[in-house]
């Protein structure tokens, strides 16, 4: 498995067939998919050979926030350490050194697994708030 920090067309379309076999992405357009990738600060992608099979990306003002989206792993490859392996090139990744708050969000079943990373739910009285739009 390589490591890359961009994606080829191929593989942003890989992304979005790894998108639409998850209940938390399924819907989104190939569209969207090339938009949210552009805009992104940083990318961690695993390939095997051609394949994409892990991704995850970053966005980050490179000082105060980087935010982790879309941390996926290929069916496949599950439960073989590879999540595992995408979060540490992240919080090891050069850029990202000197940023002050490392964030994500999950779900509750997901707690264990990001604790192992130093990641902690307790955020006191901080809650996460939402707009939605209609589009």
């Amino acid at each position: 498995m390589q490591l890359i920090h961009q994606l080829s067309e191929p593989q942003v379309h890989q992304l979005h067939q790894l998108y639409q076999n998850e209940y938390w992405s399924k819907g989104r357009t190939i569209e969207d998919t090339f938009r949210c990738v552009e805009g992104s600060s940083i990318l961690f992608g695993f390939v095997e050979g051609d394949d994409l099979v892990a991704f995850a990306r970053v966005v980050t003002d490179y000082v105060f926030k980087a935010f982790i989206f879309d941390v996926i792993v290929s069916e496949k490859l599950r439960a073989q350490g590879v999540g595992k392996k995408i979060i540490e090139s992240i919080l090891d990744h050069t850029d990202l050194q000197k940023v002050k708050h490392i964030e994500l969000y999950c779900l509750p079943e997901l707690f264990g697994f990001y604790n192992q990373f130093g990641f902690t739910h307790d955020m006191g009285a901080m809650q996460l708030m939402r707009r939605d739009r209609d589009y």
